[in-house]
């Protein structure tokens, strides 16, 4: 159960960041003259979706062995 929500926390912090990043990219396209796509603020999800997998599998392996 601690790994399900362990994931689940994840996401959500995952979504407030990632949004966080593309609204600030979109600025800085904006007023500063960033170069770079908005759409590189979705980089930030890859070490959240690792973490995520990894929580799932865990919470996978440690349910097969309760029953």
């Amino acid at each position: 159960m601690f790994w399900l929500v362990l994931a689940v926390l994840l996401s959500v912090v995952m979504c407030a960041v990632v949004g966080f990043a593309y609204s600030d990219m979109l600025w800085g396209i904006r007023y500063v003259g960033y170069s770079a796509p908005a759409g590189v603020a979705f980089l930030y999800a890859v070490p959240f979706l690792a973490g995520i997998a990894l929580c799932l599998a865990l919470a996978f392996f440690s349910g097969q062995k309760n029953h």
